[in-house]
């Protein structure tokens, strides 16, 4: 069951990601100030993006309270094939043979990381102090990319905020996973924890930067960046903090080292794709 809810999930955020970006492109509204998602807000294209995003959070939390975070993530990826269709659809994007191929390429090999890594037990939650580590390496990591992402072309841009997206997506999902479990304690015991609210406001972050991304007009490698590091650090988090076991031998780690680049070459492969079928950044999309 939680496989069906995480691919429900997958489909319902493509429509979200996709509407949000259509909307993005059609009244562009830049900068990277906490009120660019108050300023999307006034658009119904938008908004109908945000309410299949929350419709997906819903099949996405009910896949990790029974899952683990290590396999409901990475089984998120299946968005990067649902987003590229609909985004030819419903926002004019121009989608190849090779965008395809390469869609199924990250998809494939992360697939092959979950079946080799055999995710196995996990914790409901961790110490204070490990959270703040996690989320402190987190920062480290995304803040570099926001600022690298002022300047370039628009895919350069595009795959800056989406390692950045998929990153805190990924911390989220853990937060998410906590609190799901506390639900089980009572409803209001969710909110006498920290975890709540440090999901809203690390939702939130995720949430700007992945509208700042997609108002980019790439597409592609904003979709496939954030799909592909999301369950990369899911699988960290949940094995760090979550205490999630993954099969170790050699053979095994050298299958986890060679999904994972494959994966990666598949998302740059996305990246320079979208790079030589959209010169002219910024463009209007076709209107459906």
């Amino acid at each position: 069951m939680d496989v069906v809810l995480a691919l429900i999930a997958a489909l319902l955020f493509a429509l979200g990601t996709v509407l949000q970006q259509r909307a993005g492109l059609e009244a562009p509204s830049r900068g990277a100030d906490s009120g660019l998602l108050l300023r999307m807000a006034r658009r119904p294209v938008w908004l109908a993006g945000i309410a299949a995003d929350g419709l997906g959070f819903v099949a996405q939390a009910a896949a990790l309270g029974i899952g683990r975070l290590a396999v409901v993530q990475p089984l998120l990826v299946a968005s990067v094939v649902f987003a590229l269709p609909l985004g030819a659809k419903l926002s004019g994007q121009k989608i190849r043979r090779v965008d395809v191929g390469a869609a199924a390429l990250v998809v494939a090999a992360l697939t092959a990381f979950l079946l080799i890594a055999e995710p196995s037990g996990g914790s409901d939650d961790a110490p204070l102090n490990e959270w703040l580590i996690a989320g402190g390496a987190c920062a480290l990591v995304c803040v570099p990319l926001v600022l690298l992402a002022r300047s370039g072309s628009a895919p350069r841009r595009a795959a800056s905020l989406g390692i950045a997206t998929g990153i805190l997506f990924a911390l989220s999902a853990a937060l998410t996973k906590v609190v799901v479990d506390q639900l089980g304690d009572g409803v209001f015991e969710i909110f006498l924890s920290w975890h709540l609210y440090a999901l809203v406001a690390v939702g939130y972050a995720s949430m700007t930067l992945n509208q700042m991304a997609l108002n980019t007009g790439a597409l592609a490698p904003a979709v496939a960046t954030s799909l592909s590091f999301d369950p990369i650090t899911s699988v960290v988090l949940g094995v760090t903090l979550l205490d999630e076991s993954l099969r170790t031998t050699a053979i095994e780690g050298v299958g986890l080292a060679i999904a994972l680049a494959v994966a990666l070459a598949g998302m740059a492969i996305l990246a320079r794709s979208q790079a030589q079928a959209e010169p002219a950044s910024g463009s209007a999309p076709a209107t459906a």
